[in-house]
């Protein structure tokens, strides 16, 4: 198996990698900041959040506020330990000759 092999499929798009880089360094982001940070669609970030959630990379907390709902993203420890991996196989064929 190559190194391409070892990369994690669930990070092939790119806002699932911009969804992942924002909240290893953050704890909890909201559903418009994280909006306003990728620059995409409500639909695009509900679909590719909720992808993530499936695979437990991440959780989705939804809740009120006052009247209004909220939606919050964190990374789970899986989610976490899975992206450093997908990183690392990426530096590795980065650096491959």
């Amino acid at each position: 198996m190559g190194i391409i092999d070892k990369l994690n499929k669930n990070f092939e798009s790119r806002v699932r990698l911009g969804i992942m880089s924002v909240l290893i360094v953050n704890d909890w982001v909201d559903f418009t900041e994280m909006k306003t940070l990728l620059n995409i669609t409500d639909g695009n970030l509900a679909s590719h959040s909720s992808a993530l959630e499936k695979s437990e990379y991440i959780e989705i907390k939804k809740e009120f506020v006052g009247k209004k709902p909220k939606t919050s993203y964190r990374v789970t420890n899986i989610g976490r330990l899975a992206f450093k991996d997908h990183l690392n196989y990426l530096e590795k064929l980065i650096n491959s000759k």
